[in-house]
């Protein structure tokens, strides 16, 4: 009798999980053809160029950020868009953050979409072609800033341009959010959402840089999939200092300044942060896993039975993945002594960390401690922010963004996505709930490993397709 309910429960499981399995397909139904109308490709792409060649460098060093660049900037951007400057409203925030205002038919909440202008610094890279250059070659726009983030902001304006051209008054208000300081974790969001707080406006729905449409990122998944930034992890800056004595090099100590510290930064190599996968990362793959091979795809569909496992698959899937389901520590600046031949007095190593969602800055450095287990190791916090709130996915915020990019590329699947990066979007977070992180360009492996390295670039094609997306959401509104 024992063994005849043993058989029947294995196969009410077996039977149970093949229906999950038959259920566990893509979403159906085709979505609505990309209009382009009024988008000029070769003219996106010249403007875009015009703007790669206008170096706006921001630095972290008092007084070497090029302030005339940025002006010119601003300047030249008003040149470019003549119809989006004429009609919609345009303040300058703080030292060159652009706040627009394009009035809509209705007083609705408004939508926010986000880029930056300011781009990080080419010192020390190998660039095959001037980097601000704005070179058109091959069906590419070439220099920095092409995709992170001047691309995105030329396809939001490209879309602007003709809608405004062809008499178009969107549903709600659109504000256009163009911060000068992004990369250097500035204030010019900040200051948006103050401005927009002070006025009683809590927007609709925001979208900023993150996420975009890859290929062959996702195991057992061939096509092209579209993620959609949910929330972001937080960010903390470390310092790990130990000290000594020191003294001439030719008789050394055992145990001193550099070895302590080489020693905790060891153990923090040792002992990472334990993988866990968020609910985010759990929809992510429900999103993602519907569109794998079939022995994928019965694995996707228990995802949340198979949670732990799960984690430490993705744990061990590559940088990108692993970056998905923990806190990561990395060791970006070493100190020692100032000459060859004096024993350091004081070692320093800098620990950049990407804080997972359900941890905090607190609960990180107390880890941290207690790994290191050294009271002579001092740890000093020189920054931090926790991850962001958890934007909404069950709403029509997010189903009209779905429905753009499914517009954009029918092919992809579109999932929700944890950006391991931080962005001014998390400043927005404070005043919405729907805040989205995607860039709605398909890039290769490649072009993504171009961002903020050598050989940034984005095809004519690419961008094109980017404008149309914004096109639709305006539109669609």
């Amino acid at each position: 009798m024992r063994r005849l309910i043993a058989l029947a429960a294995t196969a009410a499981v077996v039977s149970t999980s093949a229906r999950r399995v038959a259920r566990f397909r893509p979403p159906q139904g085709e979505p609505e053809p990309l209009d382009l109308t009024g988008l000029d490709a070769e003219g996106a792409a010249n403007r875009l160029a015009e703007l790669i060649r206008i170096p706006t460098v921001s630095s972290r060093v008092p007084g070497a950020t090029d302030a005339a660049a940025f002006e010119r900037y601003r300047e030249r951007l008003a040149e470019l868009y003549p119809r989006t400057h004429a009609v919609l409203e345009r303040e300058v925030l703080g030292d060159g953050a652009l706040l627009y205002r394009w009035r809509g038919s209705t007083d609705e909440p408004p939508l926010v979409l986000m880029a930056h202008y300011d781009v990080v610094p080419v010192d020390g890279q190998d660039w095959t072609r001037d980097p601000f250059s704005g070179l058109i070659e091959d069906g590419y726009v070439h220099g920095r800033g092409a995709i992170d983030d001047k691309g995105s902001m030329v396809a939001i304006l490209e879309a602007v341009e003709a809608l405004v051209a062809a008499g178009t008054t969107p549903r709600r208000d659109v504000h256009l959010a163009f911060g000068n300081d992004e990369e250097v974790l500035g204030v010019g969001a900040q200051l948006a959402v103050t401005a927009l707080t002070e006025r009683g406006i809590r927007p609709w729905a925001v979208l900023d840089e993150g996420g975009a449409v890859v290929t062959g990122m996702f195991p057992g998944v061939p096509g092209r999939v579209a993620v959609v930034g949910l929330a972001e992890k937080g960010v903390l800056d470390v310092e790990l200092v130990t000290s000594d004595v020191g003294g001439h090099a030719s008789a050394p100590t055992r145990g001193g300044a550099p070895a302590r510290l080489a020693r905790a930064i060891m153990a923090i190599e040792e002992h990472p942060f334990p993988a866990r996968l968020h609910d985010v990362v759990l929809g992510m793959v429900d999103a993602v896993g519907r569109y794998a091979d079939a022995p994928y795809r019965a694995l996707f569909a228990h995802a949340g039975i198979l949670r732990p496992a799960l984690a430490q698959v993705l744990s061990r899937a590559g940088r990108e993945a692993n970056a998905l389901v923990r806190t990561t520590v990395a060791v970006t600046r070493l100190e020692g002594s100032p000459a060859a031949n004096v024993l350091a007095t004081r070692a320093l190593a800098h620990l950049n960390i990407r804080i997972a969602l359900g941890e905090t800055v607190q609960t990180t450095v107390d880890r941290l401690r207690r790994v290191i287990g050294d009271p002579a190791v001092e740890l000093r916090v020189v920054s931090g922010s926790d991850p962001s709130p958890v934007s909404r996915a069950d709403n029509d915020a997010f189903a009209l963004v779905s429905a753009a990019t499914r517009a954009a590329y029918p092919d992809a699947a579109v999932a929700p996505y944890l950006m391991v990066q931080a962005s001014d979007a998390r400043h927005f977070s404070q005043i919405c709930d729907s805040v989205y992180r995607f860039m709605p360009f398909d890039l290769s492996r490649d072009e993504l490993a171009a961002l903020h390295a050598a050989d940034e670039r984005i095809s004519v094609a690419t961008l094109h397709r980017g404008a149309g997306f914004f096109r639709h959401l305006i539109v669609h509104l």
